[in-house]
């Protein structure tokens, strides 16, 4: 009966795991085909992410508008791109459009040179953020607006201005990138709302796996390492400690900035 039995079990395990890997063969061959030649705008794109980003989509042959503040590191960043060549798949030269989120009158123009590019938009990356940190008291109103114009209401009315052409062809995707804070806070980082960068993790690794969780089409990501995924569980599962354990790393840290 053991000798059956193990006989049995043997080829449906060996059946199980060829099952499994033709199934991850048929995401990554669809993550492909649908980034291949899809139009995908990335904010802030000249420097850590999303700069990473951009190279990541560049090689998977997607055409990229790439966005930000400087135009002269855009167009720098467009022709190092241009210039690169990836071994399977056909790459197109970036468009740039430069443009200050936090400047509420510049985003319809923005807008509307973005839809100029290539016609539609197929993925909008909203990766551009600033970081502040300081205490509450030592924070200028000044400082949270500026914050929230560039990594809040700016890409939301980007969105907006995107989202119309989106809905005409029934189709595309808006990607919203924040930090682990946005899922917790932490000491001395009130007027942080969103920021580009995921806690323990390259910038490289960060932007390989947005574009998996992008051609797998999920909803929710946390990229980062052990330690900050362990407190976003904790944060829901146990408040109490995890207010705690936030309070004595704040009057640790303000100890060693009076010391």
């Amino acid at each position: 009966m053991d000798f059956i039995t193990s006989t049995a079990i043997l080829p449906l395990l060996l059946g199980c795991m060829g099952l499994f890997s033709l199934f991850k063969l048929l995401q990554w061959l669809r993550m492909r085909a649908y980034i291949r030649n899809a139009v995908v705008v990335i904010t802030g794109a000249t420097s850590g992410l999303g700069r990473e980003c951009a190279r990541v989509f560049h090689a998977a042959g997607a055409r990229l508008v790439l966005c930000g503040r400087n135009a002269e590191a855009l167009e720098e960043l467009s022709q190092e791109l241009a210039a690169s060549q990836a071994p399977e798949v056909q790459t197109h030269k970036p468009y740039t459009v430069a443009f200050d989120l936090a400047d509420p009158g510049a985003i319809a123009g923005a807008a509307s040179e973005i839809l100029q590019c290539f016609g539609h938009v197929d993925v909008l990356i909203n990766n551009a953020g600033i970081s502040y940190r300081g205490a509450i008291v030592d924070t200028s109103p000044d400082v949270d607006k500026r914050v929230m114009e560039t990594n809040y209401f700016g890409p939301v009315a980007l969105t907006k201005a995107l989202l119309p052409a989106m809905i005409r062809r029934r189709q595309g995707h808006v990607v919203a990138i924040s930090s682990i804070q946005g899922k917790i806070s932490l000491p001395f980082r009130s007027a942080l709302m969103d920021e580009t960068t995921a806690q323990g993790r390259s910038p490289v690794q960060v932007a390989q796996d947005i574009l998996a969780a992008l051609g797998k089409k999920k909803k929710d990501v946390v990229l980062a390492d052990l330690m900050p995924s362990l407190a976003v569980y904790l944060r829901t599962l146990a408040p109490g400690l995890f207010f705690r354990l936030m309070a004595s790393r704040a009057r640790k840290e303000r100890k060693s900035k009076h010391s």
